[in-house]
């Protein structure tokens, strides 16, 4: 397969944080603009090359004219292999589909127009002689100003150090000023030492120099953290996660978002973010209506407004709440028919919380004390097994033509298996080890 035509090159800085979900996370989020990945290996070497062809607008909820025309675009994806390193390199066809991955991503911090980079500081100067000046006069002219910033991973230079290498730069054409404070453009010059922080090189392993675009949604693990949430459960999903998911779930404005074990509703939190219409059931009457014994240290009952609708409120996103109901997920209460853009839930697995289902006076094993035959048990034990091929069932019958259903399953490596419904297929599935089981993102 041929590689795309010439295409500008921009350098993605991650985050050293959930490093199996990074790569799944920047491919779904490209794949939002209405693109689709191939994979082309073996002619590269060392370095992994991925195309994604997007051959449209995604389809809007509530347009009846289909899918909006675009023009075809082709984009280029090159990563080493050493998925560890924070430094990506992307080919894409324009900055504003940089900024949009900005607008979403949490897994990166930042995005930077490659304009050179090499495996030693005479190999950067080379590449950007050869960089298109035409290409940087419009950020270099006269009545700009401009700031110069050095970025270095696994290392720390001095200031002295940092000077020179700015002063290294001056065969550049800036003819701006330099605004420390307020600069209308930002370069930056980043050095890669190596993952090793025992074993740190003399000299960078690669150095990058490039034009700020744009940072990532990193703010929003600390302001949305669960620490400073109103309601809580023992079992709540950690905010950077929970925006990952969505993600990964490719959850866009005026989507419908659905969890069936939605518990304290962190994972509605983050779909209503993005814009998404969230609605959730669970088995538990305590932690829908926000009663009983509180999670938080120090409190020992649920004050009367702590629920999943309060959480959303409080971050101003209460206008995107539909409903929770209590529901048994063994059970779905739903008419036939495809209702959610999305299913993103963490289903319980037994461990801080109890898998349970509804049952009946007829499915108690032999053996156990019989309750009236007017009474129906308050749960019965619901194997992993069976809840999962639940949550596929379910996923099969109510989501849209190519929604997404994205949930934690709980494995033990280094051996997984995962179960699939006839009409899913799982694109994507990382594992984040917790202990020496581990739970896997699964998206279908």
């Amino acid at each position: 397969m041929a590689l795309p035509g010439p295409l500008n090159r921009y350098l993605l800085l991650m985050a050293q944080e959930h490093l199996e979900f990074r790569l799944p996370e920047i491919k779904s989020l490209l794949s939002l603009f209405g693109g689709q990945f191939i994979s082309n290996q073996g002619t590269y070497g060392k370095l992994w090359i991925l195309l994604v062809v997007a051959c449209g607008t995604p389809p809007q909820r509530g347009l009846t004219s289909g899918v909006m025309s675009a023009p075809r675009i082709r984009t280029g994806e090159t990563l080493d292999r050493q998925s560890g390193s924070p430094f990506w390199i992307l080919s894409i066809p324009s900055e504003e589909i940089a900024r949009n991955l900005m607008k979403r991503t949490v897994c990166a911090k930042s995005i930077f127009e490659l304009w050179g980079h090499g495996r030693s500081s005479e190999e950067l100067y080379r590449s950007l002689r050869s960089y298109p000046v035409e290409k940087m006069v419009p950020f270099l002219h006269s009545d700009s100003t401009y700031k110069i910033k050095i970025h270095t991973f696994n290392k720390t230079l001095t200031q002295e150090e940092k000077v020179k290498r700015i002063d290294a730069l001056e065969f550049l054409p800036f003819e701006g000023k330099v605004n420390l404070k307020k600069p209308q453009h930002i370069f930056s010059l980043l050095e890669d030492y190596g993952l090793d922080p025992n074993c740190i090189p003399e000299n960078p392993h690669n150095v990058y120099f490039g034009r700020w675009i744009a940072d990532g949604q990193r703010e929003l693990i600390e302001s949305y953290s669960v620490k400073k949430r109103h309601f809580i459960g023992n079992t709540s999903m950690d905010a950077g996660l929970s925006f990952i998911m969505a993600n990964h779930g490719k959850v866009k404005e005026n989507d419908i978002v659905f969890d069936p074990f939605v518990g304290t509703g962190g994972l509605l939190i983050a779909s209503a973010h993005f814009g998404a219409y969230v609605y959730g059931t669970d088995i538990d009457y305590n932690t829908v209506h926000g009663l009983g014994k509180a999670s938080r240290k120090n409190q020992k009952w649920r004050g009367p407004d702590e629920n999943i609708r309060a959480n959303l409120r409080q971050y101003g996103l209460e206008k995107y709440y539909l409903d929770v109901l209590v529901s048994d997920a063994s059970k779905p209460s739903w008419r036939k028919g495809t209702y959610f853009d999305a299913i993103i839930t963490d289903p319980p697995y037994g461990i801080r919380e109890s898998t349970r289902r509804t049952g009946s006076q007829k499915e108690i094993p032999k053996g156990m004390e019989k309750c009236p035959e007017s009474h129906v048990p308050v749960s019965l034990s619901y194997h992993l097994s069976d809840m999962f091929f639940d949550l596929l069932n379910f996923a099969a019958e109510t989501l849209v033509l190519g929604g997404r259903l994205v949930y934690w399953l709980p494995v033990y490596t280094p051996e997984t298996g995962t179960s699939l419904h006839i009409c899913q297929t799982i694109t994507l599935c990382y594992t984040k080890a917790i202990t020496p089981s581990g739970r896997n993102i699964s998206v279908g």
